[in-house]
């Protein structure tokens, strides 16, 4: 049916107030959101992550001399910022690596995970002021408090470990055929990735939740925003860190998915 030229000057009138409201809203949603943190105290919280980045990655080989004044750095920069969430995160973040001191020190490997996860979460130039910053703190605070507080690592259940493998498995497809679609589907990817995770850390399965997390900080995006995942660099990312993912998921029954049911 082909519309009378009165009939699209109606149509065009009718719209006419909704397209208005819509380019006025458009310049607001562009606009970039103030910083939540004065620039020189977010400054100094950047940089103390830096530096416990640096201490923590050099332990193998320069041991942990570095990593007390860096981890005092980072409490001393939350409180220049005063906010509660940088303030328990980094108490947790101190509280974890006390516990280095300990005999069993390094071998904790729950311990060294979790410390791990958070260095890798946090000492990105961006962390502080994602929006997702609270939530993201107080998650780490809390996992570092759990474990800090730990006297000794509780036995794993073989049971769980096999039943995690069945449903990461199925995570790994659905993360396959997201890479496979024409185009890629970054969203799904991206929604794949953080279930595993979530499920991962539930289950203090570290560097599963280390290694699914990191996929979906890869994939930084909101609905209607777009990764070109045909694009060499970030698609040979995102399955390396697949291929990462089903390895260690193989490791939990040997890689031999058939003996999943218990």
């Amino acid at each position: 049916m082909t519309l009378s030229d009165s009939d699209r000057d109606d149509a065009r009138a009718a719209l006419a107030p909704t397209l208005e409201a819509t380019a006025a809203i458009l310049p607001l949603l562009a606009r970039p959101r103030n910083p939540r943190f004065p620039a020189k105290a977010a400054a100094h919280w950047n940089q103390a992550w830096a530096d416990v980045q640096a201490a923590w990655s050099d332990r193998n080989g320069g041991g942990l001399a570095a990593l007390r004044p860096a981890v005092f750095a980072l409490s001393a920069a939350a409180l220049a910022l005063q906010d509660v969430d940088c303030l328990a995160l980094s108490e947790a973040v101190a509280s974890a690596t006390d516990r280095l001191d300990e005999p069993a020190g390094l071998g904790n490997s729950r311990l060294v995970t979790a410390i791990s996860a958070a260095v890798e979460c946090f000492a990105v130039v961006d962390a502080l002021e994602h929006e997702a910053f609270p939530q993201r703190a107080r998650h780490f605070a809390s996992r570092l408090e759990r474990v800090a507080k730990e006297r000794e690592a509780p036995a794993r259940s073989p049971v769980l470990d096999r039943l995690f493998a069945e449903e990461g498995h199925e995570c790994l497809e659905k993360m396959r055929l997201a890479c496979a679609a024409l185009p890629p589907d970054p969203m799904a990817l991206k929604r794949a990735a953080a279930d595993l995770a979530r499920v991962a850390d539930a289950l203090d399965l570290g560097d599963v939740a280390l290694a699914a997390g990191r996929l979906v900080r890869t994939l930084p995006l909101r609905a209607g925003e777009r990764v070109d995942l045909e694009a060499e660099e970030p698609r040979n990312m995102v399955l390396g860190l697949i291929a990462e993912l089903e390895d260690l998921i193989g490791r939990l029954t040997g890689g031999d998915r058939d003996q999943v049911n218990p």
